[in-house]
């Protein structure tokens, strides 16, 4: 497995269309999604695992407490889902990390295969690689450092760093055969198969 990977979950989202914060959201067996999705990450290789927290930031901080990840607050959630990937981004640029692989916490079908996969693909600080399903881009994305600034510097509003990833030709590693890799806005969604 290749080391030298952070991993940063984005669970700072209100959900205004699920009715509550993702982060809060529990799948069938009562586990929530923050807590499962950082599971996947630790699981999956990551050394460390950072969880980008700002919606009912205490009450997910609160679930979070025995999870052995490190919780980081993101000051202008509000402003969308691009403050949280700079607070993700900046807390791996203070570890030692080579990469970090982003996920986000409404993906509850993107187990651990996923991440080990996207993974593989991790070739030092220059790795640039994203989930793919069906031919479409997707998540988790592995981020090299040497491209956590311009990743940072695209990310607005409520982007992520899709535009850099495009203009930096990111390849895609196909994960179809493993999930879905679709997200859940709405609480009459169930988790989907592949």
């Amino acid at each position: 497995m290749t080391s030298g990977t952070v991993g940063i979950l984005l669970a700072a989202g209100a959900g205004t269309r699920m009715g509550r914060p993702k982060a809060l959201v529990t799948d069938r067996a009562g586990q929530p999604w923050v807590t499962r999705s950082a599971g996947v990450l630790r699981a999956s290789g990551c050394d460390e695992v950072g969880v980008v927290i700002g919606a009912a930031g205490d009450l997910v901080a609160e679930l979070l407490v025995d999870q052995q990840v490190s919780v980081i607050p993101s000051p202008q959630w509000q402003t969308g889902m691009g403050a949280s990937l700079r607070a993700g981004l900046t807390w791996a640029s203070t570890t030692t990390a080579e990469s970090a692989l982003v996920h986000l916490v409404d993906l509850p079908d993107v187990g651990v295969d996923v991440v080990r996969r996207l993974l593989q693909a991790a070739e030092g600080p220059e790795s640039l690689a994203r989930a793919s399903y069906r031919g479409n881009a997707g998540h988790p994305v592995l981020i090299g450092r040497a491209h956590f600034g311009k990743a940072m510097a695209a990310a607005v509003g409520d982007r992520g760093a899709g535009p850099y990833l495009r203009q930096a030709s990111c390849s895609l590693v196909p994960c179809d055969d493993l999930a879905t890799g679709n997200d859940q806005d709405l609480p009459s969604e169930g988790p989907r198969s592949p």
